[in-house]
């Protein structure tokens, strides 16, 4: 059965989050479904929704949820009918849907890396003795701790623009933002170095955008598979499952990568404590359709090495 494609009468509703960041990811999908299917851009309508997360700025995102912060409005505007489509940043979204929702489309992955970001340093090594970096990633700021006892991590909350107001302010000598979000927002140049993985590991799914739907919608369902980047998605099912199997949230300081290569996954991963005392670091390899179990069994093997309390601060 075909089922007709959206018309400027009749958009095609995209929610997202209202930052500069979750726009351009949302017109980003807008202009793939586009060029994918022959429509305008009036066959699409770009739906703002608040969420908790951009909405309380006065506390660290672990004081106020974890996971779910950036996501439980869209979801539920989703579920409501009140859009079609949500768009996310799929390293803020949950490893589990909400019943009746389902996640099968990532675009194309952008640049994995974190940036470094400071008005008075070319990179982490730079900064004087006893620095002030903010940021409000568990993640960076347990493997800033590790690699800099000295420094003195502060929260850091915002958008991009918002981040950068607070370095102009001396707030802190610098911070960490994902190259991916300065890349689509046409901000690169504001990184002064991009962290090698090597020396940093990214958070998990970062760099990826995800499109959730309604699991009964076959017209959507059709219409993002044309869009859907299958590499993406590869490395996305070990990365996620690496975080499902470890129970990660905003509290516990989790990384991992996966890349393709020879024809096989290749996935590192790395928890911390949460004040930086200690890490532990593995990879595994093996067939690209193991993806999502690989990634089970190298969270398995971490958390075996990892005494009770590893994850108390």
């Amino acid at each position: 059965m075909t089922h007709p494609l959206p018309t400027p009468a009749k958009p095609l509703r995209i929610g997202t989050r209202g930052s500069p960041l979750a726009l351009a990811q949302a017109h980003e999908t807008r202009d793939r479904l586009g060029a994918a299917h022959g429509l305008p851009p009036e066959a699409f309508e770009i739906v703002v929704i608040k969420v908790t997360g951009d909405q309380v700025q006065d506390k660290a995102l672990r004081e106020i949820g974890g996971k779910g912060l950036f996501t439980r409005e869209i979801e539920e505007a989703l579920l409501s009918g009140e859009i079609d489509i949500a768009v996310h940043s799929m390293k803020d979204m949950p490893t589990i849907q909400p019943p009746g929702l389902m996640l099968d489309c990532f675009l194309p992955r952008e640049d994995v890396r974190d940036a470094f970001v400071s008005p008075v340093a070319a990179g982490l090594a730079d900064l004087p003795q006893g620095a002030v970096v903010g940021s409000s990633s568990l993640r960076r700021r347990a493997q800033l701790k590790l690699r800099r006892p000295d420094l003195q991590v502060v929260e850091f909350r915002g958008n991009v623009q918002t981040r950068m107001r607070k370095l102009e302010e001396g707030v802190a000598a610098a911070t960490f933002l994902a190259m991916a979000g300065l890349n689509r927002l046409g901000m690169a140049s504001v990184a002064r170095s991009a962290i090698d993985p090597d020396e940093m590991l990214p958070a998990v799914a970062q760099g990826a955008i995800g499109v959730e739907r309604r699991t009964d919608d076959s017209r959507v369902a059709g219409m993002l598979a044309a869009i859907a980047d299958g590499p993406t998605g590869i490395r996305l099912a070990a990365e996620r499952a690496f975080l499902e199997k470890l129970d990660g949230s905003c509290q516990t300081p989790i990384a991992g990568l996966a890349l393709i290569e020879g024809g096989q996954i290749w996935l590192r991963g790395e928890i911390l404590r949460p004040d930086g005392s200690q890490s532990i670091a593995d990879q595994a390899r093996g067939p690209l359709e193991d993806a999502a179990e690989i990634g089970r069994a190298l969270a398995a093997g971490l958390l075996a090495r990892a005494p009770a309390d590893f994850f108390e601060d």
